[in-house]
C-alpha cells in the first residue's frame, strides 16, 4: 500500500490573493490535478494545510477515487519542512510520495519507480541540472523522514533538504529519471504567469 502526501499549506505570496492550491486550471482546482496525477499509483492521500483552508480543499478534491485525510498544521509559519512532518506523521503505510500542490504536470511512472527504489531504504528522491534534489517530489519512509523533519526543525534548520542527508536515501540521476519523466514533472507554480504557461500546455 502507498499514499501520496500533498503540501499546501504555503501562503502562496508571489500567486496574489488566491490560494493557488484551489485556484482552477482549466476548471480544475491546481491541488485536484495534482492528486489526479497520483491517482494510478498510490492508495489513499495526505494533504496539509492550514486549518483555514480545509473546507475549500475538500471541496476541491470531493469525489476523490481514495481515501483523503487532511493534516492541518498545529503551527504557523514553520515552512515546508514542518508541512512534509505534519504530512507524513498522519501516513499509515510504509512509505509515501510527497509533493508539492502545485506540480500539475507530475508524471505516475516517476512516482511508481520512487516507490520501487527507495525499498529497503528511508528515501528516494530525484536530483537533476546542476545537483538540484528534488525533495518535494520523493518517496520517504514517512515515520524515518518525520523524525528527521522533526530533529532538523528542533536544531533551527529550515532547509528542506537539511532531513535527507541523515537519511539512509537513494538517488534518481536525471538519466535515470528521463528514462520515466520528462522534467516537466517536476514544474511547479508560484506566480499568475507561470499559472497561464501551465494552462497553454495544458490546452
Amino acid at each position: 500500500m502507498r499514499t501520496g502526501v500533498i503540501i499546501a499549506g504555503g501562503y502562496s505570496t508571489r500567486f496574489g490573493e488566491e490560494d493557488k492550491a484551489v485556484a482552477s486550471l482549466l476548471g480544475t482546482p491546481l491541488i485536484r490535478r495534482v492528486a489526479d496525477r497520483m491517482a494510478g499509483v498510490v492508495d489513499s492521500l495526505v494533504v496539509n494545510c492550514r486549518p483555514e483552508q480545509t473546507a475549500a480543499l475538500r471541496t476541491a478534491l470531493d469525489g476523490y477515487d481514495h481515501p483523503i485525510t487532511i493534516a492541518e498544521d498545529s503551527e504557523r509559519d514553520e515552512g515546508p519542512m514542518a508541512g512534509i512532518m505534519t504530512g507524513l506523521r498522519a501516513v499509515e503505510t510504509e512509505y509515501a510520495f510527497v509533493a508539492a500542490c502545485d506540480m500539475p504536470f507530475l508524471e505516475p511512472a516517476l512516482i511508481d519507480r520512487l516507490f520501487e527504489r527507495a525499498a529497503g531504504h528511508d528515501a528516494a528522491v530525484p536530483r537533476v541540472g546542476d545537483g538540484w534534489f528534488q525533495p518535494t517530489h520523493a518517496v520517504y519512509r514517512a515515520s524515518s523522514m518525520a523524525d528527521a523533519c522533526e530533529a532538523a526543525l528542533a536544531e533551527g534548520s529550515h532547509k528542506i533538504i537539511d532531513p535527507l542527508f541523515t537519511l539512509d536515501y537513494v538517488v534518481l540521476e536525471e538519466s535515470e529519471v528521463r528514462e520515466y519523466a520528462s522534467l516537466d514533472t517536476f514544474e511547479n507554480i508560484n506566480t499568475p504567469d507561470e499559472f497561464a504557461h501551465a494552462a497553454e500546455q495544458l490546452r
